[in-house]
């Protein structure tokens, strides 16, 4: 936690706040800490009153609002509100039709929610309860009545919240919400403890490069530590652990993949297409899927995979609308989108019949051979004065462009099958690096097939080549509006121009050329270090990356050096064509 708000005052400072922020949607409860929505209470409509500990937002104030919950009562963190609490916040909501209490399984929770039901009963107001039960991790499969409510609670929240608003009857909306936590399985990882308001260590700790397995939402480490996993992995443990957990005849499944607090959304998406992958392969449908934080634990790193069995009842009351702070579903889902919606693609490499490989697509591949290596230092440099995705970026730029040259092929050595090859990468690699440097190499490698493809039946040589990367050094330095000294990739690819275009003048061959030239560029590229940037976000912290070589001048260097390895190999020999001459890439 950042410590803004002490511990004494947490639950009231951040409810004063959620209440002042969505007045239009909620209210306090007088003399409780509750909240019942606007739209609360209806006359004849059956009231849901979610509730539990603090800690968990958007459960379970952020639930409230019409087609979810009518009300939520919110005890300290991680701790059940008092039966008064409950008492008053359900009088508060109360249509005449009857409450439904829906929340987690825990022994502080069924105690004051029961002592509430009991008050409330004896004042004529009728009421029934649904505990939520699905976690696998705290309960055998013969005995899921033990087992603690975790995120799954947005399922049975949910289904309940549309069964009230349609106007069924209490034993119905209960039967419903019953059912929903029947067919409801979660499984969650922790990669970090969550720390508690006003304290400063964590109420548990992973050790660096584990993953905690069976986590639950109260800083409750997890049933058993394994090493870190990939995305792809940790989502293949998450859904296999939960498959043979289903019941039986399963055909479709609504999906929740759910963040605890800390761990970034872009993570998450990055988990889900393998999930849906192995649901598919299981012969689930993944019906509406969400993806994002639903109930969380403060501040732990970590998340959760939900699953609910469908029928068509319960899948229509879980595409109903609803209107909350937390969550929002205005438009019902198109009856079968889901279901002939093909999974996302993800490449595997090139198919063979799209194969064409070539001179271009060979340097390439050298060029993020090298580059991959040094990713992480590449990082590191980009760091001191910027935000350190800079080795990322360029492998990421280049798998896509060593793809788009293979697809392209450049077989003949002919400066036009060159070229073309080169633009097809440079686009690639722009689209995928993006940013600025994405940009900056994309346009150097599609300039430079520009300059090429020009030159229709010549080979490329010495000549050519120089020429070529003039006029994209010329595209560069125009694009990122630098010049050399601005400490910038540009202080290596001059080098690099001028050597080879010397080269040039003086009758070398290409390939002993582009040697000759990528050492000058490495030269120059480590010389960066004494240079002071004065371009991009860099240049706005005064001399912090003095003594650092820049980044894209070093990457550039990498790859320049692996072109020029490379071609003295041999590795990028094409096939010769009849208008190849000596020296040129053949």
């Amino acid at each position: 936690m950042t410590g803004l708000v002490d511990a004494a005052s947490f639950k009231s400072a951040w409810l004063d706040g959620f209440v002042t922020a969505y007045g239009r949607t909620v209210r306090k409860v007088p003399g409780a800490y509750g909240v019942v929505g606007r739209h609360a209470p209806r006359p004849g409509k059956v009231s849901v009153i979610i509730g539990g500990g603090c800690g968990h937002y958007p459960a379970f104030a952020g639930l409230v609002g019409p087609g979810l919950a009518d009300a939520a009562v919110i005890g300290d963190v991680f701790t059940s509100p008092s039966a008064e609490q409950v008492y008053r916040t359900a009088r508060a909501a109360d249509g005449g039709a009857g409450v439904l209490f829906s929340y987690g399984n825990y022994s502080g929770d069924v105690m004051h929610f029961g002592l509430a039901a009991r008050r409330l009963a004896a004042e004529g107001i009728d009421s029934r309860t649904v505990l939520v039960t699905d976690d696998v991790a705290s309960g055998t499969a013969d005995n899921t009545e033990a087992r603690r409510g975790v995120a799954g609670d947005f399922f049975v929240f949910k289904v309940a919240g549309a069964a009230a608003e349609r106007g069924d009857d209490l034993d119905t909306v209960a039967a419903l919400a019953s059912k929903a936590n029947v067919r409801t399985r979660t499984y969650g990882a922790a990669f970090g403890g969550c720390t508690l308001p006003g304290q400063v260590d964590p109420l548990f700790t992973v050790e660096p490069g584990r993953v905690e397995l069976g986590l639950g939402i109260h800083g409750e480490p997890g049933a058993r530590t394994v090493d870190r996993m990939s995305a792809q992995e940790l989502a293949a443990e998450l859904v296999d652990t939960l498959l043979p957990q289903l019941p039986d005849g399963a055909d479709r499944v609504a999906v929740l993949l759910n963040g605890l607090g800390r761990t970034k959304y872009e993570e998450l998406f990055a988990c889900y297409p393998e999930i849906e992958r192995r649901l598919r392969s299981a012969g689930l449908r993944p019906h509406r899927p969400e993806v994002g934080e639903f109930v969380t634990s403060l501040d732990m790193a970590g998340l959760s995979l939900s699953l609910m069995v469908l029928d068509d009842e319960l899948a229509e009351l879980y595409d109903a609308g609803c209107a909350t702070p937390g969550f929002r579903a205005l438009i019902p889902q198109v009856s079968g989108e889901n279901e002939t919606r093909e999974a996302p693609y993800r490449s595997e490499g090139v198919p063979d019949e799209a194969r064409h490989g070539g001179v271009v697509h060979a340097l390439l591949v050298a060029a993020l051979d090298r580059v991959s290596g040094q990713e992480e230092e590449l990082g590191r440099l980009d760091a001191v004065a910027g935000d350190g995705d800079h080795g990322q970026g360029i492998v990421r730029g280049l798998r896509a462009a060593v793809d788009a040259a293979d697809r392209a092929g450049s077989h003949s050595g002919d400066a036009r099958s060159v070229g073309d090859a080169l633009l097809s990468a440079g686009t690639a690699l722009a689209d995928a690096a993006g940013g600025a440097s994405g940009a900056l190499y994309g346009a150097l490698l599609g300039e430079t097939g520009a300059g090429l493809r020009l030159r229709e039946g010549s080979s490329v040589d010495t000549t050519l080549l120089a020429d070529a990367v003039r006029s994209a050094c010329g595209a560069v330095a125009e694009l990122g509006g630098a010049q050399r000294g601005d400490k910038t990739l540009l202080d290596a690819l001059e080098p690099f121009r001028d050597t080879l275009t010397e080269q040039a003048h003086s009758g070398a061959d290409v390939v002993p050329a582009v040697s000759v030239a990528a050492l000058e560029a490495t030269k120059a590229a480590e010389a960066t270090a004494e240079l002071v940037s004065a371009r991009g976000r860099a240049s706005r912290l005064g001399a912090r990356d003095l003594g650092t070589p820049d980044p894209g001048a070093t990457s550039l260097a990498l790859m320049l050096t692996a072109f020029g390895e490379a071609l003295t190999g041999g590795a990028c020999a094409a096939e010769p064509s009849t208008e190849s001459r000596q020296g040129g890439l053949t």
